[in-house]
């Protein structure tokens, strides 16, 4: 199975807010840190998630990385370690960054 978690990152100007609708969108357990390891941490678990592809879709990336763009460089690298490493289990993880 496949499955698309959709954030639209148009109004995320900060790494908080980012990693918040990141959280949301895949639905991170309540314990979820909020920091740059505890992201890479959670994309490479991914067991509450059903089986299958989760596709997460950053639309509008590009207003964190006007805003912070030391920011938005680091969860792009996290983003794509996460995805180079893969998930245990029977869920995985893969990005999509989607410019308008």
């Amino acid at each position: 199975m496949r499955f698309e978690h959709r954030i639209d990152g148009a109004r995320l100007d900060s790494s908080d807010g980012v990693m918040t609708a990141i959280a949301s969108a895949l639905e991170f357990p309540s314990y979820f840190g909020y920091n740059l390891d505890a992201l890479y941490d959670s994309l490479t678990d991914l067991s509450w998630l059903p089986p299958g592809e989760h596709v997460l879709i950053w639309s509008n990336p590009g207003a964190l990385r006007a805003a912070d763009a030391t920011a938005y460089d680091a969860i792009a690298v996290v983003l794509a370690d996460a995805v180079a490493d893969g998930a245990e289990g029977d869920a995985h993880l893969s990005v999509v960054l989607r410019s308008r």
